[in-house]
Order: C-alpha cells, then structure tokens, then sequence
C-alpha cells in the first residue's frame, strides 16, 4: 500500500537503508553505530534485534550491493543475447556513464575489500567472493569472445572495472579517465579477439 496510510519502514529497514546510504557516502570504518542508528530514527537495541553486530550489517549491506551489481552486469547481457563483445561493451558504457555523477564513490564491494585488511571480516569475505566469481565470468565473457588467451584478457576486463571504481573517486568533472574505459576495451577485444 502506498500513500499516507501506507505502513512505516520497520525499524530493521530504516537501518539497513541507513547504513547502506552512510557507508556508501562516508565509507563503512568511518560509520559508527551511534550515527546510523540516530539517523535511522532507531534505538541501539533495535539495531542489535535485527544484526548481531555492525559486522554482520556490513555484510549484509553488501550482499545486496552485490545483487545491484549483477542485475546491471545480466541487463547487458540481454541487451545482446550470443553477442559477447557488445555485452561487454554495453556493460562497459553503462559503468563509464554512472561513474561521472559527482557523488559516484565506486563500488562498495572494492571499497570494502581496501576498508578491511583482515581476510576474516565478515564485509572482505563478501566482497571477496564477489570479485573471485566476477572474474570468473570475466574469464568465461572473454571464451565466448574467442579470446586467444581468454585468462589474461579477463583479468585486464576485470583491471578495467576495478580501474573505473578507483580513478572515479580522485577526479572530477569531465575529466576523468573512466570515460577512456569503452576504448580500452574495444581495444582489448580487437587484441585478443582477432576477428
């Protein structure tokens, strides 16, 4: 139900919204508890109800920034069924256009990855994984592509990705390099995928 009459978002959502906007914005080991909670409009308790601990809010956090991540990775796909290199390429435009916004900050996964040094953390094995399983398809976009050496130019897809979330967050306006990124990956695919 929307509307006036439509319930308010339960205390468990106020926070997770909350913390997803806070550690996007200021970055997760700059955000305490305290803070998301009084911009949540929550007590402490209810945080701890719905997460055992700010560990386990990160993680979840990114499980679903992961789930974003893949839904625009899967919407180029299927722009361009059996077409590989326009998938990647579609993909490719569609980073280098969202990394221009001025309050773009990456990804939150890479960020946690940088945030979090002990392999333990609940938040780096998240993020962990998601970048194992995005290479991964990265190595399997680049067989379907008819790569020569279908590893080395996964991973260089995948140092393109990691590239444009990083150089986004220390240049501004119009000149950043990410908008150099669709080149570079028409570039990789003529090198490796000869036609």
């Amino acid at each position: 139900m929307n509307g006036p009459y439509a319930a308010a978002p339960r205390a468990a959502e106020r926070i997770f919204d909350t913390a997803r906007d806070l550690f996007y914005r200021e970055g997760i080991r700059a955000v305490g508890v305290d803070e998301i909670v009084t911009k949540a409009g929550v007590t402490k308790p209810s945080l701890y109800r719905s997460y055992k601990s700010k560990d386990e809010l990160v993680a979840a956090v990114l499980r679903e920034v992961e789930v974003g991540f893949w839904e625009r990775f899967e919407a180029a796909e299927a722009l361009y069924p059996n077409d590989a290199k326009a998938q990647m390429i579609a993909y490719f435009q569609v980073l280098a256009d969202r990394s221009g916004g001025g309050d773009y900050r990456g990804c939150n996964l890479s960020n946690a990855v940088v945030e979090y040094p002990d392999r333990q953390h609940a938040g780096r094995q998240v993020s962990q994984a998601h970048k194992q399983q995005l290479r991964e398809r990265l190595h399997a976009k680049a067989v379907e592509m008819g790569a020569s050496d279908p590893k080395v130019m996964g991973d260089a897809l995948m140092l393109l990705i990691e590239g444009v979330f990083t150089s986004s967050q220390m240049f501004d306006g119009d000149d950043k390099p990410a908008k150099a990124v669709v080149g570079a990956v028409k570039a990789l695919i003529a090198a490796y995928c000869p036609a």
